[in-house]
């Protein structure tokens, strides 16, 4: 008889493990197949959230207006969904500008001793500059560029003046430049605390003005019989819902700027096609990861899961629910054989030439603190599953991630249980395969002697 104790113990010590080994592949191929699907989900949901999101932001939202302009008319303009249509005419008589001056050839001189240099403005800000602290590369003197880092670096400057040393022929400029347009942006300096030095005299003296600060002076509807509006910025919202940005003034006894505010009706469905599409990305991920098939392999992974599947029925009613005594359907919104959202424009279109609001009444919001309506309601059901941390994608994340450690530990037992009997069937058949060779040999011996 003749057998390799290797083999055989191969073959034993496996037949041992094999029972729980396929339980724990089975196990692994069910919390693989289900994080799968929860990353699916997850990416999903994610997806949708973020459409959500664009569509109640200020710049987005799903009703769309228009802001047109006149031909020419130096300026840009938008109009939010808050705007109301109207026609607007504007007389651009004086661009606003900011404050920038510049003083030449200041002298580097040992460093200040004293009291500060005081940075002011027109809107009566003010800070204070350390020039004590201001010598970096230690050499005891100051020059225009240690000067503009000690501006910018000030405390409480934040912003409002910044500093920079242009190289000129005739030497370095220290420009500074305000950081509020218009008149109230002016800067400033006093230099009485620096003590009597060349540089004293240069800060005290007049800066050159780069750049003179300037109000604008605009005409809401005519120059001179409309509005007059004066103010340190050139970008005007003072109609709600509508920013002007204007770049260019008119000259005496040019026409007006118009601008008309319209409904963009293209833009709303747009923004409509854009719900429609995200919502059913989303219905078509939920319905995958739910299938049900007598087929193992084209099953979803939550085909039997109640809490996905009642994700997908709770989003379906929350979009068809009444607010306001109307519903997506009455804005075009319907549904195809397959389940699929449809936009049908001419009903949304007839709807908001009745109702301009219907839109915003039925949609509503899903901004944080603001919502409102099939948006906010589909937000915060969605939440449930999203919140970070206490959610139930990461709270069923959790578990699987445990659930495979758990695995990897009975797996590395289970290798233990298998080494621990190949090693004990190794050594016993090893030793009787020596006692077979042996009795083989006397056997052997024996048969030579009967011969003899």
């Amino acid at each position: 008889m003749e057998f390799d104790p290797t083999t055989t113990a191969t073959q034993l010590a496996s037949l041992l493990v094999q029972g729980p080994q396929q339980q724990i592949d089975r196990e692994s191929q069910i919390a693989k197949a289900t994080q799968a699907g929860l990353e699916k989900l997850r990416s999903a949901l994610s997806g949708f959230t973020t459409a959500l999101s664009g569509l109640s932001s200020v710049s987005g939202g799903l009703k769309k207006n228009s802001a047109t302009l006149s031909a020419g008319a130096g300026a840009t303009a938008t109009a939010s969904a808050s705007a109301q249509p109207g026609s607007y005419s504007f007389f651009v008589e004086q661009l606003a500008s900011t404050h920038q001056i510049a003083y030449a050839d200041l002298p580097a001189v040992p460093v200040a001793l004293g009291g500060p240099l005081v940075v002011q403005r027109a809107d009566g800000s003010a800070f204070n500059v350390n020039l004590l602290a201001a010598d970096q590369d230690g050499d005891g003197n100051l020059n225009a560029t240690e000067i503009a880092r000690a501006i910018n670096q000030a405390s409480g400057n934040e912003g409002k003046v910044t500093a920079q040393v242009a190289n000129t022929a005739s030497g370095p400029q220290l420009i500074l430049s305000s950081g509020l347009g218009g008149e109230d942006g002016a800067i400033t300096l006093d230099a009485s605390g620096l003590p009597d030095s060349a540089l004293k005299a240069s800060l005290g003296g007049a800066p050159t003005q780069l750049a003179a600060a300037r109000d604008a002076v605009i005409w809401l509807g005519e120059q001179g019989s409309g509005l007059r509006i004066q103010q340190g910025s050139n970008s005007y919202t003072g109609i709600a819902g509508v920013s002007v940005n204007f770049t260019q003034a008119h000259s005496a006894g040019a026409a007006p700027l118009q601008l008309e505010v319209a409904a963009d009706k293209a833009g709303t469905e747009e923004s409509l096609r854009k719900f429609v599409t995200a919502y059913n990305a989303l219905q078509t991920e939920l319905n995958n990861l739910t299938k049900t098939s007598e087929d193992a392999a084209s099953r979803g992974a939550f085909s039997t899961d109640a809490g996905v599947r009642n994700l997908r029925n709770r989003l379906n009613d929350l979009i068809r629910q009444d607010v306001g005594g109307l519903r997506i359907s009455d804005l075009g919104i319907g549904s195809d054989r397959q389940g699929q959202l449809t936009l049908d424009t001419a009903r949304l279109q007839k709807t908001l030439a009745a109702n301009p609001e219907a839109l915003d009444t039925v949609f509503g919001s899903a901004a944080l603190g603001k919502r409102s309506g099939v948006l906010g309601a589909v937000t915060d059901h969605l939440e449930i599953w999203t919140k970070s941390g206490t959610g139930q994608l990461a709270r069923r994340l959790d578990n699987v991630q445990v659930q495979q450690k758990d695995l990897t530990q009975r797996r590395d037992r289970l290798d233990e249980l298998f080494n621990v009997n190949y090693e004990r069937y190794l050594l016993q058949f090893s030793q009787l395969q020596s006692v077979l060779g042996q009795m083989n040999q006397t056997s052997g011996l024996f048969s030579q002697l009967g011969t003899a």
